[in-house]
């Protein structure tokens, strides 16, 4: 491992992890378990009243929880209308706090040499991108104009090759913190774009960083969660899932989550870094998981999204469609009675937070792998079909439709007033919608 710069103590705090085959053979694909239809249970099975409605407010009160750096845990805060992370908080509820538009407008797009496969950060006058070319960008957010740009390799070479940054950006009050696919974690400094440290791990990191009490969490495709110290980088502990890990982390309370490879549901104490507890979730996953304080929200790659008692270590209900059972690799949005998820089925699903059954589904001609965002009463997606979507919560009606030109896997984000998202592919852009 490497590390630069010195250490601190540990606050006690607890964590979770959720772990694609035998870490013994990292190359070798798990078998799929087969995704059934699975009748959906009851308000009163449930829990009756027991799941609360999901607001806006929610959102926003978990959103300004992470974002503390400063080396001494103090609540320093974002713009409560911006979008720090790659689900807009630690809850991961894929919820925006900013309004959008009723009639959005382009504002500006930029191009980028290999595209863009990762959700934006919108922090004030900013958004943070990073490119597939390795590149993490800081633009002005009402221009697109370039403030600063950093390379996940040392030196200005355009032609040496730089690991693509294809996780999402972690943007705190003074740093952006985001993982590379040779497995290095960068920490960088907002205002300079000058790197403060960085840390390696054995492989890829595919998921956005939490950060909670001055240490930050992430997974690696080394089969290991990792928490550092967010000023130094030094690590704190790591503990080894049973394979890769590919999702961003999500923390709730005492506890955080983590998808991966291994199929399991991982408690684990973040203090100590030992594992409390485990269940077996039936197939891998790539989607990371939306939680509402028991419950837990996710896709597999069995073509089933579950919702999940992690408190109680039940599966609540299995969400699938006997007919197309095709891989979730977009996470869940979560809001009121609703949990919204993307699929290599071309759609997306919206489905009865309460019981698993579902609302509506909207198709596109093409596997939505980008992750759902709510926006008021409108969802915002984009699909393999090169278009970006804009569709009613509350009947799936469309509203909205753009055609970026490129496949769309990355999510979009959604803060400050706009919404931020990149195309993939050579030259694929990186679009502002807003107002002019």
């Amino acid at each position: 491992m490497i590390a630069w710069f010195a250490t601190r103590a540990l606050s006690p705090i607890l964590a979770l992890a959720i772990g694609c085959a035998d870490a013994s053979s990292k190359t070798v694909e798990p078998a799929l378990c087969p995704a059934e239809l699975v009748e959906p249970l009851v308000p009163d099975q449930v829990g009756g009243d027991r799941l609360q409605p999901v607001s806006a407010e929610l959102a926003s009160n978990d959103r300004l929880k992470p974002v503390t750096t400063n080396g001494e845990g103090r609540a320093n805060e974002l713009p409560p209308t911006s979008w720090p992370s790659f689900r807009n908080g630690n809850l991961q509820l894929g919820v925006a706090t900013s309004e959008l538009p009723e009639k959005l407008e382009l504002l500006w797009k930029i191009e980028t040499e290999h595209g863009v496969a990762a959700t934006a950060a919108i922090v004030g006058e900013h958004v943070y991108v990073g490119t597939i070319g390795g590149d993490l960008l800081c633009l002005d957010r009402r221009t697109g104009q370039e403030v600063w740009k950093y390379r996940s390799i040392d030196g200005d070479d355009p032609e040496a090759f730089a690991p693509a940054f294809k996780a999402a950006p972690l943007a705190t009050v003074d740093a952006i913190y985001l993982g590379d696919e040779d497995g290095f974690f960068h920490a960088v400094d907002r205002a300079t774009g000058k790197r403060r440290w960085m840390f390696e791990t054995e492989g890829e990191v595919a998921g956005c960083a939490s950060i909670v009490e001055g240490k930050v969490l992430f997974g690696s495709h080394d089969t290991h969660l990792y928490c550092l110290d967010a000023a130094t980088g030094k690590l704190l502990w790591k503990f080894q899932t049973q394979d890769r890990v590919n999702c961003s982390t999500a923390i709730v309370e005492n506890y955080t989550f983590v998808a991966g490879c291994d199929a399991h549901l991982r408690v684990i104490d973040i203090d100590q870094g030992k594992e409390v507890s485990d269940i077996d979730l039936g197939s891998y996953l790539i989607a990371s998981p939306a939680v509402v304080e028991n419950m837990l929200y996710v896709g597999n790659y069995g073509g089933e999204v579950l919702a999940v008692d992690w408190k109680n270590e039940k599966i609540v209900w299995r969400y699938s469609d006997p007919a197309k059972e095709f891989p979730y690799h977009a996470s869940c949005a979560v809001i009121g009675d609703s949990v919204l998820a993307g699929s290599r089925d071309k759609r997306l699903h919206c489905i009865d937070r309460n019981t698993g059954a579902r609302k509506w589904v909207f198709a596109t001609q093409g596997q939505v792998d980008s992750s759902p965002v709510v926006a008021g009463d409108r969802v915002f997606f984009g699909s393999n079909d090169r278009n970006i979507y804009a569709v009613s919560l509350a009947e799936g009606k469309e509203l909205w439709k753009f055609d970026a030109g490129r496949s769309v896997t990355a999510s979009p984000a959604v803060g400050e007033g706009v919404l931020v998202i990149g195309a993939e592919g050579a030259r694929g852009n990186i679009y502002c919608f807003g107002k002019k």
